[in-house]
């Protein structure tokens, strides 16, 4: 294993043991910055599911308030008068089946896809290729739609998709160290809020067990539980 740089060791030398409120995490995190280009502020939430069983699979998504600071290049495969509503919406490239046949070749210049549903027969041979990067469409995250518009203004508007991991962490972006201390906690708690609705009701006991926020290069910072749980609520 690598050692951390020095950059690192002195901002995790910062942290403290914590848990800190939400309100005063945010800030600490920002001020713990040391890349040079405008990284990427992310939640990282525990949860008390075993994700190896189905009923307590945890997942969903969630327009952030003020977005993630960057627009994602967004691919459609749709037919027919489809592709021109998903052009007009704003879509990075709009296409039919022939896309798969691209994507199966190797292209991958996208980082969401939105499909109709009469174009999954074809977008299904996609599984092995996009599943593992999380980006395959499915009609409980709204990118299996006949609504292409829709979808596609949600994802260009700051729309975040999650998932629980094998280990019951929640991991999803909020945001850049470069905005407004309440821009990032707005988002932070449109995010937490929807992670407790989709509160499975097979989990038992304690839901929220642990929260960190951290930018991409810096540390993980410990978040109070009842500080994210209050400002979901509110």
């Amino acid at each position: 294993m690598g050692k951390n740089g020095k950059q690192f060791e002195a901002a995790k030398a910062r942290v403290g043991p914590g848990p800190y409120p939400l309100e005063e995490a945010i800030p600490l995190v920002q001020s713990l910055k040391f890349a040079r280009f405008n990284e990427t502020v992310e939640m990282a939430m525990r949860l008390g599911v075993n994700p190896k069983h189905a009923d307590q699979m945890v997942r969903g998504t969630v327009v952030l308030p003020h977005g993630l600071g960057r627009s994602k290049n967004v691919l459609v495969i749709a037919g027919g008068d489809k592709q021109k509503e998903a052009e007009e919406a704003g879509a990075d490239t709009v296409g039919g089946e022939e896309m798969v046949e691209k994507i199966q070749g190797g292209w991958m210049d996208f980082e969401a896809v939105v499909a109709t549903p009469d174009m999954m027969r074809s977008v299904g041979k996609l599984g092995r290729i996009l599943g593992p990067r999380g980006m395959m469409p499915n009609p409980k995250t709204g990118t299996v739609t006949p609504d292409v518009a829709k979808a596609v203004r949600e994802i260009k508007a700051g729309k975040v998709e999650y998932r629980v991991d094998k280990a019951g962490v929640v991991h999803a972006a909020i945001g850049k160290v470069s905005f407004e201390v309440q821009q990032l906690l707005d988002n932070a708690n449109a995010l937490a809020a929807s992670i407790i609705k989709a509160k499975p009701a097979a989990a038992k006991g304690r839901y929220v067990k642990g929260v960190h926020l951290s930018s991409t290069m810096g540390p993980g910072v410990p978040v109070d539980t009842v500080s994210v749980e209050a400002g979901a609520k509110a």
